[in-house]
């Protein structure tokens, strides 16, 4: 059985993947602040900024599309410790990848999850601004956090298909030995 290690909670791109979570946590959050206290959405109501994108206001109290709605404070702690869980699991795999692009991704996954966590801490529910439809079809609404957790999850995909596409690894193994 393997003990617990320095190893178990960091890695080689550890540094550049929690790096890159504070990045995009900090910037989902300037977004946040910015649209609901300085421009002020609310009271603006629906901005059409093209014939199939607008800005809009809506708290969604539960996960993808809606899905699972969290009412009362206990469904929020319910959402809250998954979402932590989750990210948890996320800084677990983040010291056991060996490529940049993977370590990106993950960071990119963590950032846009922990966004949303503080979302629902501090609000009850996510704040999303970002309406795309065309031909009477509206794509869900959503926020800068869930374009991180997307492209994280695509780069995530598109390294699994191709292994390799994001580069060297650290050239060392999970024992710091080299390759």
């Amino acid at each position: 059985m393997n003990r617990l290690s320095r190893e178990t909670f960091w890695g080689p791109f550890s540094l550049l993947g929690f790096a890159v979570a504070l990045a995009g946590f900090l910037a989902d959050r300037l977004h946040k602040w910015w649209m609901l206290y300085v421009y002020d959405i609310a009271a603006r109501g629906k901005v059409e900024v093209t014939s199939f994108f607008d800005l809009v206001m809506a708290w969604n109290q539960g996960v993808s599309y809606g899905l699972f709605a969290a009412e009362t404070t206990t469904g929020v702690v319910i959402l809250v410790s998954f979402a932590l869980a989750v990210s948890f699991g996320l800084a677990l795999w983040l010291a056991r990848v060996d490529l940049k692009l993977t370590a990106i991704a993950i960071g990119l996954v963590l950032g846009g999850a922990v966004g949303n966590v503080y979302d629902r801490i501090a609000y009850g529910a996510v704040a999303d601004f970002f309406s795309f439809h065309a031909f009477g079809f509206y794509w869900y609404i959503f926020n800068i956090a869930d374009v991180w957790i997307a492209v994280g999850v695509g780069l995530i995909i598109l390294e699994s298909v191709w292994p390799g596409l994001g580069g060297a690894s650290s050239g060392k193994d999970r024992g710091g030995n080299v390759r």
